[in-house]
């Protein structure tokens, strides 16, 4: 008898405890993504991804990335398995990993499907909104098991966030033209974070109303729009040439204010805690775009 009731209780505790060691998280495609245990050999499938997952406290878990993946300067030294847009399927595959963190508006769905039919776990990120970056924070720490770091950084994030969101309530509005890129002209869709960025500086996106993360748009659709601020990006700390390629539009506010201004894209165009310097930034932009109201 007590043999049989040990036998059922070892059972029951069996049972429960695998219950208890699933992991459930809900990615942003709108799926429950399930582990058996936290995820220790992890591949990102974008730099903001690999970022981060090392923000998150479970840098040391990641195996595999993508090309540009170069923050902390960790991540440098991860095997690379292709780039965003093009990812070496084989390569990711050779890995074995427990867990892939996929990007939902950067990688061709029909690679992130073909994963999926290797039979590997795939965890879907799509940060539109500044908070979301502290929930894939979060989501990641609980993938890999990592939450008192993961949920230490995402709450610093939110306090910064929402002293950001204090300061610059109640500023009068900046008509905005977010340039990513010259040939094609490229600017930022609304539902891009980088609007999310500007509508939290006290900004208004010209471009805002279209539905696409990264739009091309003509240089006639810009003069129309007539912004008063032009902030651009390209490539690294250095000011894009490009961006004094408007001086000639001198009836442009922009340019008749000399409201041209440039963000390193590494810390505007990444969905990770380090956009709150590009926010910051880009608000002291949008403050300076202000002053020159009366000036000019």
């Amino acid at each position: 008898m007590k043999i049989r009731l040990f036998l059922l209780l070892t059972a029951a505790f069996a049972i429960f405890g695998n219950a208890q060691a699933e992991i459930v998280v809900r990615d942003d495609a709108g799926r429950d993504v399930r582990l058996k245990a936290p995820a220790r050999r992890i591949v990102t499938l974008a730099p903001h991804s690999a970022e981060s997952l090392y923000a998150a406290g479970a840098g040391d878990y990641l195996i595999g990335t993508v090309e540009y993946s170069d923050y902390p300067a960790e991540a440098k030294k991860v095997p690379r398995v292709g780039g965003y847009s093009r990812i070496d399927l084989e390569a990711v595959a050779a890995l074995k990993p427990d867990l892939v963190i996929a990007w939902q508006s950067g990688n061709a769905p029909t690679q992130v499907d073909k994963l999926e039919k290797l039979g590997l776990t795939v965890f879907i990120t799509q940060p539109n909104l500044m908070e979301d970056v502290a929930r894939q924070l979060e989501n990641m720490g609980r993938l890999a098991g990592t939450q008192a770091v993961a949920n230490a950084n995402a709450e610093r994030f939110r306090q910064r966030l929402a002293e950001l969101r204090r300061n610059n309530a109640e500023k009068p509005k900046v008509r905005t033209f977010y340039q990513i890129w010259k040939t094609p002209l490229m600017t930022v869709g609304g539902q891009q974070i980088i609007t999310d960025a500007i509508r939290l500086c006290g900004g208004e996106n010209i471009f805002g109303q279209l539905e696409q993360m990264a739009p091309t748009v003509s240089v006639e659709a810009v003069l129309e729009a007539n912004p008063e601020a032009i902030v651009a990006t390209g490539m690294g700390d250095a000011k894009p040439e490009w961006l004094h390629d408007w001086d000639k539009w001198t009836r442009m506010t922009a340019v008749k204010r000399d409201n041209l201004f440039h963000i390193n894209p590494d810390i505007m165009q990444r969905h990770t805690p380090r956009i709150l310097e590009g926010a910051e930034k880009l608000c002291a932009h949008l403050d300076l775009a202000r002053s020159r109201r009366s000036a000019r």
